[in-house]
């Protein structure tokens, strides 16, 4: 447990993966005098119902005073800010904020990353590292500076990604091993021990990998741009939420199926093939381009895709429940 009653931490998240950074906070002995959170969500048919974020109703059960500004320059926050008089201030999954407020403590604002900067600045970093393939993610903490996500790093730590995580596999891992992280770094700056290091330091010859915002467009699984392993990484990058998805139709009718998990079927080996894909006019004519065609075989749906075929294990189709292939097939004729 740390001695260090003193120093004044101001923190700052919406969602569950902050939770557990300012549990371990509260759990070291730190003292967390405010929390920053998002305004309550309007939910409900007529929006007439107010949720409040995960760090907000953990912040009220621990009695710590909550701030919920629409507008981070607003004077009365800011006047609100100033009155707890922070020594630090510690961001994690928040939102970008104005120099007046990460310029106000005296040992600076630093934020938790969830990969390994200067990789995947933006605001889906694990998504991104997940659809990209890559077989290694990390957390970082690093000063708050005028840009997104380019302040000079403190902490460093790595992960494995493995071959079946999806973004809440790796979202899981990281927000434990984050909150220890947070701990670290605040254990640093209060002794003065904190040596910050400018991000082109980390840089190499690998292009650096935007990590933006995910949109509905972005979940749309183009399936003529896929091999098997990216429409694969793809998938289980964006499950269980927003989830991937895919225009099919069903019993005759135009639909869309969102596709929570998938599984990879080898083309080549032993046993029982899936069929093969029926190629296209273009092939036959000696192109190149890979046809794509999804079809049912027994109580699996599976995709024909360059390298293998995909497995489509659990699916959501708009308006049902979510539920494994084999139970939708029983009543429901699904292609593309």
């Amino acid at each position: 447990m740390s001695n260090s009653k003193s120093l004044r931490i101001i923190f700052m998240g919406t969602p569950d993966f902050a939770v557990q950074s300012l549990s371990r906070l509260l759990e070291e002995g730190y003292n967390v005098v405010g929390v920053v959170t998002m305004p309550d969500k309007a939910i409900g048919r007529h929006h007439d119902v107010l949720q409040s974020s995960p760090v907000k109703k953990f912040a009220q059960e621990k009695g710590i005073t909550v701030l919920q500004p629409e507008k981070l320059r607003d004077e009365t926050f800011l006047s609100e800010l100033r009155a707890l008089k922070p020594d630090l201030q510690i961001v994690v999954a928040f939102r970008m904020l104005p120099e007046v407020v990460w310029a106000l403590p005296p040992l600076g604002t630093f934020n938790l990353h969830a990969a390994l900067l200067p990789q995947y600045r933006g605001a889906a970093p694990i998504n991104w590292a997940i659809i990209n393939g890559d077989t290694e993610t990390g957390i970082t903490t690093f000063f708050l500076d005028e840009q997104i996500d380019t302040g000079r790093i403190i902490l460093q730590e790595r992960t494995p990604i493995a071959i079946d995580d999806c973004a809440e596999d790796v979202h899981d891992k990281l927000m434990v091993q984050g909150a220890e992280l947070v701990v670290k770094t605040v254990r640093l700056i209060e002794s003065g021990q904190a040596k910050a290091i400018d991000q082109s330091q980390f840089m190499t010859d690998e292009p650096l990998r935007p990590a933006p915002k995910i949109f509905k467009d972005t979940c749309q699984i183009k399936w003529e741009e896929h091999t098997m392993k990216s429409a694969y990484d793809f998938i289980r990058g964006l499950s269980p939420y927003p989830a991937a998805w895919t225009p099919v139709i069903a019993n005759g009718k135009e639909t869309e199926m969102k596709v929570f998990k998938a599984s990879p079927v080898p083309s080549k080996g032993g046993g029982g093939c899936p069929p093969s894909p029926v190629p296209s006019e273009e092939e036959k004519n000696g192109g190149d381009k890979p046809s794509t065609l999804m079809e049912q075989v027994g109580d699996k749906l599976l995709v024909a895709l360059p390298g293998g075929f995909l497995s489509l294990d659990e699916v959501q189709l708009a308006g049902k429940k979510r539920m494994p292939i084999a139970d939708l097939l029983r009543g429901t004729r699904i292609s593309l």
